[in-house]
């Protein structure tokens, strides 16, 4: 294969095209590949063909359809981003569609990954953002024997990836859901944290999206009698299946969390409002009497017994203020202020 089509620049700059073509005898690396050797290789006894794609173009995937017969409706989708995690049998292939997820920006950006699987033969096709499956590919290359045993094991491997990325991403939420909450009981809850709540509990839902299809997936492939999975792999899919139930459950968590953090805020913002109302009508009904009796003797009447009083100012005043620090003791004491 020609350099330019096989460079790989990093997980956020892998030139769209192949990846990797590789071929593989008894778990063994024996050859990169050109695309129009692929199926002949996928042919031979005992050998595996394995094809890394990145946003392949339509030509390159008719190119690869006729290597290795693929159905032209698992092609179409192949073709596409958005589709919806599911696993496709046809006459000699199965046809896989996962959703990957990584943090970018605070939130979590999707990709996919869609797997053909045939007798001696690999293929996936990556879209969107997810991270390198060089890694994958090292760790099957560094257990031939496994690798040997049959193309389920590279699914096996791939799945096992994509699931196991959920948590560091889980994780960053985690962190963010422990900072808001952390926020909210110590402030009102204001427009950028209920933006935030928003904005989460909406990732966390398309996540979830993505891992509870996936789980029928992994069902199937450990359940089925689909003739391209050993049984002896299949425990494995349900460890996978396992990984699976668990991010879920973390992500409905955090969900709920999310929840209680908002009515929180909703709560402490109203608390805060009624604190605000008791300490204002607590110094409307203070001020109320100073009001009340200043009113009363400012009515001009002729006949006022006070008026005459040699003491009444200094009464009045007294009254007054014994009045307005009664009250003040009593809603002091009643924690209005």
């Amino acid at each position: 294969m020609d350099a330019p089509a096989r460079a790989q620049i990093g997980p956020a700059g892998v030139r769209p095209g192949v990846v990797n073509a590789v071929a593989y005898h008894e778990g063994v690396k024996v050859a990169d590949i050109d695309i129009e050797e692929a199926g002949d290789w996928a042919r031979r006894e005992g050998h595996i063909v394995w094809i890394g794609l990145y946003e392949p173009g339509v030509e390159l995937l008719e190119r690869v359809r006729a290597q290795f017969s693929l159905h032209p409706l698992a092609i179409e989708d192949a073709a596409k981003a958005h589709q919806f995690p599911k696993l496709e049998e046809f006459d000699d292939s199965i046809f896989i569609v996962a959703r990957t997820a990584q943090m970018e920006n605070d939130h979590i950006a999707f990709g996919e990954t869609h797997l053909f699987v045939g007798p001696g033969y690999v293929v996936s096709v990556r879209h969107g953002p997810s991270q390198s499956y060089a890694a994958v590919r090292q760790r099957c290359e560094a257990r031939a024997r496994q690798l040997s045993e049959g193309e389920d094991f590279i699914v096996y491997t791939l799945l096992d990836f994509i699931v196991d990325n959920y948590f560091p991403v889980l994780d960053r939420i985690h962190e963010r859901v422990d900072d808001i909450e952390d926020r909210i009981l110590t402030n009102a809850i204001g427009q950028s944290e209920i933006e935030q709540l928003y904005s989460l509990r909406r990732d966390l839902l398309r996540l979830r999206n993505a891992v509870a299809p996936l789980q029928d997936v992994c069902r199937r492939l450990e359940r089925t009698d689909i003739v391209l999975i050993d049984p002896m792999m299949r425990p494995h899919f349900r460890d996978v299946r396992d990984h699976l139930r668990r991010a879920e459950e973390r992500i409905d968590t955090l969900r709920e969390t999310l929840a209680f953090a908002f009515e929180a805020g909703l709560m402490n913002a109203q608390m805060q409002q009624t604190n605000i109302s008791r300490r204002l009508a607590a110094w409307a009904a203070i001020l109320a009497v100073p009001t009340a009796i200043a009113g009363i003797y400012g009515m001009n009447f002729e006949h006022m017994p006070e008026l005459q009083w040699r003491y009444g100012y200094y009464a009045v005043l007294g009254v007054t203020f014994t009045i307005c620090a009664t009250l003040y003791w009593r809603f002091r004491r009643a924690g209005w202020l």
